[in-house]
């Protein structure tokens, strides 16, 4: 009797990590998209200090920024008015991988410190774009809050090189 209950303690524990496994697998599994691809699809945007992922259909004006192995964006300053939704159009001028991410100084040099220690960290958020060599992406961003808040290429060396730039968003008036 002793046997079938050492047996049957197996087999329930062996239930159990099944079930266990399953439950993390399912919430680990994303295929070969990047993190927060899947994600950003189906959650509503979130605003940001620095804003909120636009509308498409909402571009009130497209700005064009120009990213090289200079370590340097072009140009590396814009101004927007509050409730602007401006399309971002990102070429890579280089023969290396650039990116431009929105945020604030702090946010952003954040994300650089947490990008050297994990440098193939793969990330995808409506506030980012990746763009390869010799290609161009676009991002889509309402910048709902005045300020001056920065963009910075975030690949490991690349802020650290002075990638970086400013958006200065205008208060509305009265």
């Amino acid at each position: 009797m002793n046997t079938l209950s050492t047996s049957r303690r197996l087999a329930l524990q062996l239930a159990a990590s099944a079930a266990l496994l399953g439950a993390t697998g399912a919430a680990w599994a994303h295929g070969d998209a990047p993190h927060g691809s899947t994600a950003k699809a189906a959650l509503p945007a979130q605003q940001q200090d620095w804003g909120i992922a636009g509308n498409p259909k909402a571009v009130q004006r497209t700005i064009t920024l120009r990213m090289g192995d200079d370590m340097r964006f072009a140009p590396a300053h814009i101004e927007v008015r509050e409730g602007e939704t401006v399309r971002l159009v990102v070429q890579n001028k280089g023969q290396i991988l650039h990116e431009i991410v929105l945020g604030t100084q702090a946010s952003l040099a954040q994300h650089a410190e947490m990008m050297l220690k994990h440098p193939g960290m793969e990330h995808d958020e409506p506030y980012m774009a990746h763009v390869k060599a010799g290609n161009q992406g676009d991002l889509v961003w309402t910048f709902n809050r005045p300020g001056r808040f920065d963009f910075a290429c975030l690949i490991p060396g690349h802020y650290q090189a002075g990638m970086v730039g400013t958006i200065n968003v205008v208060p509305r008036k009265g």
